[in-house]
């Protein structure tokens, strides 16, 4: 019922920021919480930030705590994830995906919709 769309990847410098977007379509969208993971060639995907349907809550991996920030727009049918000080092991695909429970948050097969990726490269 949802489909969705990243976009905002690209390389930069480390200690660069970059702000992700991902668009949806399907009018449910607001219905589900959200999140983005990144996968980093060779290891797993890992969730990167998470937020409840209304946007009133949120949840940050460690590794990106007081530096990545995830917000939506409803009415927008529009999720970002705001990313400063990136280091170059954060090189990564990252993801935009709806969740749709059944199990831990932190596990990707609790997601039932993902967008196709945007590439994020930090250099150093």
């Amino acid at each position: 019922q949802v489909q969705l769309v990243e976009s905002g990847g690209g390389l930069v410098q480390a200690g660069d920021s970059l702000r992700l977007s991902c668009v949806a379509s399907g009018r449910t969208f607001s219905s589900y919480a959200m999140g983005w993971f990144r996968q980093a060639p060779g290891k797993e995907r890992e969730l990167v930030a998470q937020i409840n349907a209304s946007g009133a809550r949120t949840y940050s991996a460690d590794s990106v705590k007081g530096r990545f920030t995830i917000s939506r727009d409803n009415a927008k049918n529009m999720v970002y994830l705001q990313m400063n000080s990136l280091k170059p092991e954060e090189t990564a695909v990252y993801y935009c995906a709806a969740y749709i429970g059944g199990g831990s948050a932190l596990n990707p097969s609790t997601y039932g919709y993902w967008g196709q990726g945007t590439q994020v490269t930090v250099s150093s």
